[in-house]
């Protein structure tokens, strides 16, 4: 199984990663590990936001449920990635919910000790405040997508966002780990139909399937789908 070390997780994110090597150093001191078994709640929506988590290995999926009850699944991290940012700036009640897909080890800084070094590390906050924003205006064009596009340029779409953020290089292609069931989860479908236009796109030699992965062969052709040029 994949592992990263703390400084693997939190250096190669985007939060880090331009911070300078002493300001680096200074937040890795802050984090410690925790390993949770296979369908553990590592925060529950509501729960007070007292943490930043990032995966040194393993999965976990971010999902929300609204006030019918309705759980709708918003993102996936694998090793590498780091969320629940949004705690150390507000500390205010979690607006989603993270559960491990698999079981994983994670890396935790505790907000009160971050807002110490935010203190005496400026060039920390800013990196902070501009992925802030950039997950803003992601969430806020996934929203938007899913009311205005069709299904195929949704899954396209979703399928080269998470090529961009989580894929790994194949040899024809980029790969990601996620079955068919998690993406239909993440776009509000069925399984049935995310199947239906994958089977499409594999003839067409777009994407290749296997258990529990997706090969993005032609970025191109799904841009083009994103794009409402293809259906």
């Amino acid at each position: 199984m994949k592992r990263l070390s703390p400084s693997d997780v939190l250096r190669q994110n985007e939060l880090f990663a331009g911070l300078p090597d002493e300001s680096f150093a200074q937040v890795v001191k802050l984090a410690n590990t925790r390993t949770y078994a296979k369908g553990a709640s590592v925060f529950m929506q509501g729960d007070p936001g007292d943490a930043l988590y990032g995966v040194a290995s393993g999965k976990v999926l971010i999902s929300a449920s609204g006030t019918d009850g309705k759980e709708v699944s918003l993102n996936l991290q694998e090793p590498g990635s780091v969320f629940g940012e949004v705690a150390l700036l507000d500390g205010q009640p979690r607006t989603a919910s993270a559960t491990t897909a698999a079981q994983c080890e994670l890396v935790i800084i505790q907000r009160d000790h971050f807002q110490q070094l935010l203190k005496r590390e400026p060039t920390v906050a800013i990196h902070l405040l501009e992925l802030v924003c950039q997950r803003i205006r992601w969430t806020s064009g996934m929203a938007e997508d899913s009311v205005l596009l069709p299904v195929p340029a949704r899954l396209a779409k979703r399928l080269l966002t998470m090529a961009e953020i989580n894929g790994r290089p194949h040899a024809r292609g980029t790969e990601l780990v996620i079955s068919q069931a998690e993406l239909a989860s993440f776009l509000g479908v069925s399984r049935q139909i995310v199947n239906q236009y994958l089977q499409t796109w594999k003839h067409s030699g777009w994407v290749e399937l296997a258990r529990g992965r997706i090969v993005v062969v032609d970025q191109d052709a799904l841009d083009d789908v994103g794009s409402g040029f293809e259906d």
